[in-house]
């Protein structure tokens, strides 16, 4: 029988991971292109040979995804793999029926296909969608089994826009350890708050070869997932954070769905800004397709480091890039923040240079608050250059930047930068200590 030729439709995570554990060692089937979308500037690579095995000595390469047809005529596709997330059931089928119509079968991979095992207890902290707040439910997970004497070590999903080889293995445990693997500011919004809480993550490209070295170190594993992907190891415990902001996506988005029907733990966050209606919806949604799940309400309230600054004044607000594209939001922490201290809020829009000002043209509804982009140097120059134009012709009093990272540190302003910060407070009991420490 000849081998099934294959290409696996991804956005430089999940594509990588499937073909790793799932296809690299399969003689019945040969990989022949990734695709790539989501994440500019990911394509026109390849997935370097060092990774791919003997069975690949020139690497594979990475493709737009909109060249789609081309590389199945041109590379006499067999099969397509979807293998990316946070989009519409919609969205994925009529993608189905652009690569059917081709000829190709079209394939999801599941979790029993997937996942790895861990010799450690693992708990998986995953979302409906991005920018529900996984990032500190996974800190407070953390912060709990710290608290308990565990030795925990988080691994974030993967974020590998640079050198696929050299980040094979990252760990990170300083901060100088994220300016020796050249991190994105993408990267940092997830690394920098758990180094800053003197723990240690992992991230990477072979998550193989990333559980071997974090088991050496850990007692307990946890998976920091990305967007609404499920984990990439079996989970002994698997957490779910859903936003009542966007109540209905839960049932609506791919593989946001299929994570929630799987949760042990539903987080209801956002729960005081959210309307009633819409947490009985949520509820509702939930109750249908996981009953048994344990519901969780909390908030993540937002702190500032200088609230004085900004208080009543004219600002410039900075929020998590991949909540306003990815996940849809037209706000984040950052307004909301801004709302409580009757701030005036200066679009920067039409001050954007580059691509910052592409993906304003992108994602309409970012209208007033600046997107945190940084998945290359371009970008965060773009970034830089944006604010200081809004400053030179707005004359705010200050920057507020709702992103996880110190973003003083990589702009350069004539107004002070002030940081919100946010972390996940149950509501009442169970909290994810009782839950988590049982373990």
């Amino acid at each position: 029988m000849s081998e099934k030729r294959v290409v696996i439709l991804g956005a430089a995570g999940r594509d990588f991971h499937n073909f790793l554990v799932a296809c690299k060692d399969d003689p019945n089937q040969r990989v022949v292109a990734f695709t790539a979308t989501q994440i500019p500037d990911i394509d026109g690579r390849r997935f370097p040979a060092s990774l791919a095995g003997p069975r690949y000595p020139e690497g594979i390469p990475i493709e737009a995804e909109d060249q789609l047809e081309n590389i199945i005529r041109d590379m006499k596709v067999d099969e397509c793999v979807f293998a990316y997330s946070d989009v519409t059931h919609e969205y994925v089928m009529h993608l189905a029926s652009r690569i059917q119509a081709a000829g190709p079968s079209f394939r999801l991979m599941g979790p029993n296909e997937t996942m790895l095992k861990s010799s450690k207890p693992v708990v998986s902290i995953c979302a409906v969608r991005t920018g529900c707040g996984k990032s500190q439910t996974s800190r407070r997970v953390v912060k709990a089994l710290r608290s308990a004497g565990k030795k925990v070590v988080s691994i974030r999903h993967p974020m590998p826009y640079g050198d696929l080889a050299a980040q094979r293995v990252q760990r990170f445990a300083t901060f100088e350890d994220m300016d020796k693997h050249n991190c994105t500011i993408e990267e940092r919004e997830e690394y920098e708050p758990h180094v800053a809480a003197g723990a240690v993550i992992f991230s990477g490209v072979d998550y193989a070869a990333i559980l071997a070295e974090a088991e050496k170190e850990a007692d307990i594993i946890i998976w920091d997932g990305g967007n609404n992907d499920f984990s990439f190891y079996h989970p002994d415990l698997e957490i779910v954070v859903v936003d009542p902001l966007r109540a209905g996506h839960e049932l609506a988005y791919h593989p946001g769905e299929t994570v929630l029907r799987r949760a042990h733990v539903v987080v209801i966050n956002k729960y005081k800004q959210a309307k009633p209606e819409d947490i009985e919806l949520l509820r509702k949604n939930i109750a249908s397709v996981n009953p048994k799940a344990t519901v969780i309400n909390a908030n993540s309230p937002v702190t500032l480091d200088n609230e004085a600054a900004v208080k009543g004044k004219r600002i410039i607000v900075v929020e998590d890039g991949p909540t306003l594209t990815h996940g849809g939001m037209a706000i984040g922490a950052g307004w909301v923040a801004a709302q409580d201290l009757q701030c005036t809020i200066v679009s920067p829009r039409k001050y954007a240079v580059g691509t910052i000002k592409e993906t304003y043209e992108k994602y309409s509804q970012t209208e007033n608050v600046l997107p945190a982009m940084g998945y290359s140097k371009q970008q965060l120059a773009d970034l830089n250059e944006t604010i200081a134009k809004t400053v030179q012709a707005e004359k705010p009093d200050a920057v507020l930047s709702a992103t996880p990272i110190d973003l003083g540190k990589l702009v350069t302003t004539t107004v002070p930068i002030v940081r919100a910060s946010y972390e996940l407070e149950e509501i009442g009991s169970p909290t994810l200590a009782d839950l988590v420490t049982k373990l």
